[in-house]
Parts: structure tokens; C-alpha cells; sequence
């Protein structure tokens, strides 16, 4: 249940960053804007929270997983493409597919 949870956001992380989504009806998610990142082209910016409430909100909730994904899975031209290749990548991650281990 978890992996799917994390799975979905991230799918639709890709959508709204690719524009599939409408601009004004998608959930706001701030591009890092600095040409000194590593991993992909496409990094988030994290948010500051003050409470556990909107810690737990889904911008926040995937920054750090999308994060962590190579360019070669967020760089991908269609959304089955990004699926194929994020569970490739994923299927290498204990931690991903073993959702019970601590």
C-alpha cells in the first residue's frame, strides 16, 4: 500500500511538471531554479513547514523522493515511459519494494 501511494504521487508529480495537467487546476510544486544541482533537471524546491499538517501535504510529501530520481526516469517523453523506467530503477531500492523493513 505504501509503494503504491508513493508510486502514484510520483507519477503525478511527473504530470504536473510536464504539463499534461492544467497550470491553474494542478497543485503548485517550485522548481529549483539553481544550474548547480545533481541528479535530474527537474528538482523541487523543499518547503519549510511549521506544523505537522501541512508536512504531510502531498507538495511536500515528494520532494525528496522525486529528488532522488536519476534524469534518465524523469527525462522520459510519455507517462507509461516514466512508469517503466521508475519501476526499473526503483526494482534496485530495497527500501521501495520492502515497504515492512525499518
Amino acid at each position: 500500500m505504501k509503494y503504491r501511494r508513493i508510486r502514484g504521487d510520483i507519477t503525478e508529480t511527473y504530470k504536473i511538471i510536464t504539463g499534461i495537467y492544467d497550470r491553474e487546476a494542478s497543485p503548485v510544486v517550485k522548481l529549483n531554479l539553481s544550474t548547480i544541482t545533481r541528479g535530474n533537471r527537474y528538482k523541487l524546491d523543499t518547503h519549510r513547514t511549521k506544523y505537522d499538517l501541512r508536512k504531510y501535504f502531498f507538495t511536500n510529501r515528494i520532494v525528496y523522493v522525486w529528488n532522488s530520481l536519476p534524469d534518465t526516469v524523469v527525462m522520459s517523453d510519455t507517462v507509461n515511459q516514466f512508469k517503466n523506467r521508475l519501476d526499473k530503477f526503483w526494482s534496485n531500492q530495497y527500501m521501495i519494494y520492502n515497504y515492512k523493513a525499518e
